[in-house]
């Protein structure tokens, strides 16, 4: 069994039921509009796992751990643990300016603001408490780098919309570095890529209900 698909995209996890892959940025996480956004996660990974199907997404800016069911038995009982949020997943961020950490005595706050499509400027999302579904983020500050001017954060979605932490922490006033969507110019400038890396899973295997830990430390 292959432990690489092409280079920069690594086998974390493989059995019968299920793959775990770490992403890396730049790369669709499934097939796009248009001839040239064909090339993606899933097509790489069909190519050697023929029955893997995509239960999740990651971002194309986004780097880190993406589970794939293997047959259509295995997608739909990973994809209800995705709608019951019984697969935890946790992301490394760094983010402009000083994020203090939260007051809470575990260390994590929370961001609660309902997130809708900002429909004249789509792809993009808005905060919008009329017409937002609810989003929830855990966070907590790991480190602040006072020469840089910039926090490492660790972040826990409780719910899954789109661009959820990269609205949530634009709006938060700690925009990720490299986000070429929701930052300003000059935040978008002091990094190559977005500094956003799924770097946990934590769930029960939807066959053996062993429990997983799988992680990926980020490149940044």
């Amino acid at each position: 069994m292959p432990d690489s698909l092409r280079p920069g995209i690594d086998i974390v996890h493989a059995d019968a039921s299920l793959l775990v892959l770490n992403k890396p940025a730049g790369l669709l996480s499934v097939p796009g509009r248009g001839a040239n956004k064909q090339d993606c996660l899933s097509r790489r990974v069909q190519q050697h796992f023929p029955d893997a199907l995509i239960v999740h997404r990651l971002d194309m800016a986004t780097s880190g751990l993406v589970l794939m069911a293997r047959g259509p038995a295995m997608q739909r009982a990973l994809s209800r643990a995705f709608e019951n949020r019984s697969i935890h997943k946790r992301y490394v961020a760094v983010v402009a300016g000083h994020l203090a950490p939260a007051e809470n005595t575990d260390g994590w706050g929370l961001v609660d603001l309902p997130i809708a499509v900002d429909w004249p400027r789509r792809p993009l999302r808005v905060i919008d408490p009329v017409l937002g579904k609810p989003s929830q983020t855990r966070w907590q500050t790991l480190a602040y780098d006072e020469d840089a001017d910039s926090t490492r954060v660790a972040l826990e979605p409780l719910t899954g919309r789109s661009h959820q932490l990269r609205v949530h922490l634009q709006v938060f006033g700690h925009p990720i570095l490299g986000d070429a969507l929701y930052s300003p110019e000059a935040v978008q400038a002091r990094a190559s890529r977005l500094l956003l890396h799924a770097c946990a899973l934590r769930f029960a295997h939807p066959a053996s209900g062993a429990q997983l830990l799988l992680e990926s430390a980020p490149d940044f």
